[in-house]
């Protein structure tokens, strides 16, 4: 099974300037969800990585922040899937934690917790953090273009770029058929 790794913020759900603070401001970007379990169906394990700064600024507690994650997972339960981790970082942009985008400890405690290589493996997000822990830890980069910080674009030339989470997802669903496809056919 292959894992893909998600930013939350800007990719799954509208990003805001103020921060996500409650569940009512944490709205899916249309079909993101459906995205996600477009990738589930083709057997990909689901993962969030998320940088959750607004922990370290009080504007949001855990049971909020809690709140919005339980939010999400019942959206996507409707939907007939469910997530398989969800990873964030607490700290904020002066605390020079390990955990924190775009230092890789978060994707670190991924692969340790799934005991999986994260070597190559798809990490869709929308920010230069995003990509730069990506690259630093050996995973793919991939850059969407619906959340807030699309302005850096030019400087990612080693990231595959998409509209949003659904283009990503249709190109990583059809390179895993190709791939498939390829293994099963007979020399």
């Amino acid at each position: 099974m292959k894992l893909v790794i998600l930013d939350r913020d800007g990719v799954i759900n509208e990003d805001s300037d103020d921060f996500i603070k409650s569940p009512a401001e944490w709205r899916p970007i249309p079909g993101s969800l459906e995205a996600i379990v477009k990738l589930k169906h083709a057997g990909f394990k689901v993962v969030i990585a998320s940088n959750q700064s607004g922990l370290a600024r009080g504007l949001l507690d855990y049971d909020t922040l809690f709140a919005i994650h339980d939010k999400m997972t019942r959206m996507l339960a409707d939907l007939g899937t469910q997530i398989d981790g969800i990873f964030f970082c607490p700290h904020g942009p002066d605390d020079d934690c390990a955990c924190r985008k775009p230092k890789t400890g978060m994707l670190d405690d991924i692969a340790r917790r799934f005991g999986l290589s994260i070597a190559g493996c798809p990490f869709i997000g929308d920010s230069s953090r995003d990509i730069e822990a990506a690259r630093m830890a050996g995973a793919r980069p991939i850059r969407v273009k619906t959340g807030k910080s699309t302005q850096d674009l030019a400087q990612q030339p080693h990231a595959d770029v998409f509209t949003d989470l659904a283009a990503a997802a249709r190109a990583l669903i059809s390179e895993k058929s190709r791939k498939t496809s390829g293994r099963s056919k007979p020399s």
